[in-house]
């Protein structure tokens, strides 16, 4: 064996014992959520038109957001330091905003200013996530925490905050957060051979049945899973707001475990993308700005056909921004300092 085989072979041995330490289920978990992201905003000004549209909606919003948000807990088990936040997370919020703000104002003419309290479009997440994890580890010394913090999760619903520093979404999902924390992939790797793919797939698929079958919800709107509007907002009284809300906490929790049970756990051909959802979460907010506010064809979506064009390219969307150059570019946005 020569130098060259050599290096290749222990090249060959690093690469495995890395690919064996990653958890491909979160990385295929994450490429589901990304998608269900990008399909959940890009289906949003044509949901009236269909009705697959706007129960695909109710689905999507139940569970992306809780689901991400909890994910990002489970890989935030260690306390951060502060250069680190403000590597990853303070230092890409402002240099987006600006860019958002540039967008917004010069090519596509929407009055607007540059409000770095007041987050743009999907750029709440990268605040909420810095607040989550300093917060994080002072929290869990509290007894109950959990528990207080959806009980805090219900009561940031009684006041008409608004978007100031996104408050009400950061209290909103906390708890996810904060379970993912606690969670450990463990549980889960044994129950999914107790309890068989094809069992969790058959909830699923009776809950997306009730769903188009019930018309009680159609009474309510789908943003009782945004956790950005109070109840008056919404339409809800203080008794009805907080009881929805309960139930809302309930699915969404329910569905991140049980997309657990059919989301691969091995390694796939699109896995990588897990570890890239950055890219694809602020880039492709830019994109569908510009369509949507300088063109009206998402508005213009109505048959199955059209439908399942508008998904499809969704898909392609996030397997182009998930390539290369972009996680590059954000990569080099989270290391300016």
């Amino acid at each position: 064996m020569n130098g060259s085989d050599v290096n290749q072979h222990f090249h060959t041995i690093k690469k495995e014992k890395t690919d064996n330490k990653r958890e491909y289920l979160f990385d295929n978990y994450k490429v589901l959520l990304i998608l269900m992201v990008v399909m959940g905003h890009f289906i949003e000004p044509c949901t009236d038109n269909n009705t697959f549209l706007y129960e695909l909606k109710w689905i999507i919003f139940s569970v992306h957001m809780p689901a991400f948000v909890f994910v990002s807990g489970y890989f935030s088990k260690k306390d951060p330091s502060m250069k680190k936040l403000v590597k990853g997370l303070v230092i890409p919020y402002f240099v987006y905003e600006i860019i958002y703000y540039l967008l917004y104002t010069f090519v596509l003419h929407k009055s607007t200013g540059l409000y770095f309290a007041r987050p743009k479009f999907s750029l709440w997440y990268l605040m909420a996530l810095f607040v989550w994890k300093l917060a994080t580890p002072y929290v869990k010394k509290i007894p109950f925490y959990l528990m207080i913090s959806i009980g805090m999760g219900l009561i940031v619903g009684l006041f008409d905050i608004g978007n100031f520093l996104t408050i009400p979404r950061i209290v909103f999902f906390f708890p996810f957060f904060l379970a993912g924390t606690e969670f450990d992939s463990s549980i889960i790797i044994q129950l999914r051979d107790r309890f068989r793919s094809a069992a969790a797939f058959a909830i699923l698929t009776a809950m997306v049945t009730w769903l188009f079958v019930d018309n009680r919800h159609h009474n309510l709107s789908v943003k009782v899973f945004y956790g950005r509007q109070s109840y008056d907002e919404i339409g809800l009284d203080a008794i009805d707001g907080i009881l929805i809300r309960c139930a809302c906490y309930l699915i969404s929790f329910i569905l991140i475990y049980l997309l657990m049970f059919i989301v691969p756990a091995k390694k796939k051909r699109y896995s990588y993308l897990g570890q890239r959802t950055m890219p694809v979460y602020i880039f492709h907010g830019m994109i569908y700005s510009c369509l949507e506010y300088g063109t009206s064809i998402l508005q213009k979506v109505e048959s199955a056909q059209e439908s399942a064009v508008l998904l499809t390219a969704c898909v392609a969307l996030v397997w182009v921004l998930g390539q290369k150059p972009f996680f590059e570019l954000t990569n080099r946005i989270s290391n300016l300092i």
